[in-house]
């Protein structure tokens, strides 16, 4: 482990609080929203909401997403560790926007209760615990990315890898499509689909462990 340096400790608070402060920002957004629309209450059936709403919501996320990926390129020198910095954010964003609901309009009741996840390009609607899996798996691989470059090691991942990897996302992606016909024919969801769910985010988690293990192995044996 050459050109051993310290873990980036104030970078990685000041992403933390940037995207509290973000995850307060979307809570905030998401009350108001529902005062207006669901008074007594969120709950499914959804209403249908003005088209100038859901253009404005869907602008909305659109800066959500550009502020995350800027705020991860911003807190790193090279291309993995920025998209470590952006999975971080993403994750502390998720994470503390459900926390930052659940304080101030006790919402979810549980972990299990759906939400509307994301509007691009479909809505996505799923369970609350299953967008906060996929957040810990993503906060964690980033810590690791930023510690093991902290301690000068450098973690090639190839083009397969990479396809692999997003070939995991958009499986869980599907997952959370799977029930946008909820919407459309304005009925409660009672299914989500863990199956395929865990398909994606197994793959994505078991393979980046492997990478790392491999990595791991390397270094010990000076290949």
């Amino acid at each position: 482990m050459s050109n051993q340096s310290a873990f980036p400790t104030k970078q990685l608070v000041n992403l933390a609080l940037f995207a509290l402060a973000m995850a307060y920002l979307e809570a905030t957004v998401v009350v108001y929203l529902r005062e207006l629309f669901y008074p007594a209450g969120f709950s499914f059936p959804l209403k249908e909401i003005p088209q100038k709403i859901y253009l404005i919501e869907l602008g909305r996320e659109v800066a959500t997403m550009i502020m995350l990926v800027t705020v991860g390129w911003l807190s790193a020198r090279n291309f993995l560790t920025r998209f470590a910095g952006f999975m971080l954010a993403f994750g502390i964003w998720d994470i503390f926007y459900y926390i930052f609901l659940k304080l101030t309009i006790n919402w979810p009741v549980d972990l299990l209760e759906w939400d509307v996840l994301f509007l691009i390009p479909l809505p996505w609607l799923g369970p609350v615990l299953a967008p906060i899996l996929v957040s810990c798996c993503l906060m964690g691989a980033g810590v690791m990315i930023w510690w093991l470059e902290a301690n000068g090691i450098k973690l090639e991942i190839s083009k397969w890898e990479w396809s692999v990897f997003i070939l995991s996302g958009l499986i869980i992606i599907i997952s959370f499509l799977t029930n946008t016909k909820v919407l459309l024919e304005k009925v409660i969801p009672h299914h989500f689909f863990w199956e395929i769910f865990f398909v994606g985010l197994l793959l994505g988690l078991i393979l980046f462990l492997v990478r790392i293990i491999k990595k791991i192995k390397q270094l010990q044996t000076g290949d």
